[in-house]
């Protein structure tokens, strides 16, 4: 028996929950590479230690999201004082 064209609907809005799902995923996954490079390569350089110390002052406003990154940004700052 061929399905309903409520069951085709049905199936068709599984499957795109499915792949926005997948999607995110992966856009997360992207955002957690690039974060571990940029923040690995700023430990290594003063330059960009002290760059990305101020971006992430700059741009982390959320209050939880400032408490989560005290230890980076110390960590950043150390690097930073190398510069000079």
């Amino acid at each position: 028996m061929p399905k309903t064209i409520d069951q085709q609907i049905a199936t068709a809005e599984a499957k795109l929950a499915l792949l926005r799902t997948k999607k995110k995923a992966t856009d997360t996954r992207v955002k957690i590479i690039v974060g571990a490079v940029v923040v690995k390569a700023a430990l290594e350089t003063p330059d960009a230690a002290a760059k990305l110390a101020g971006l992430l002052r700059d741009r982390v406003t959320r209050e939880l999201d400032v408490k989560d990154i005290q230890q980076l940004l110390a960590s950043l700052d150390k690097k930073a004082a190398r510069h000079g």
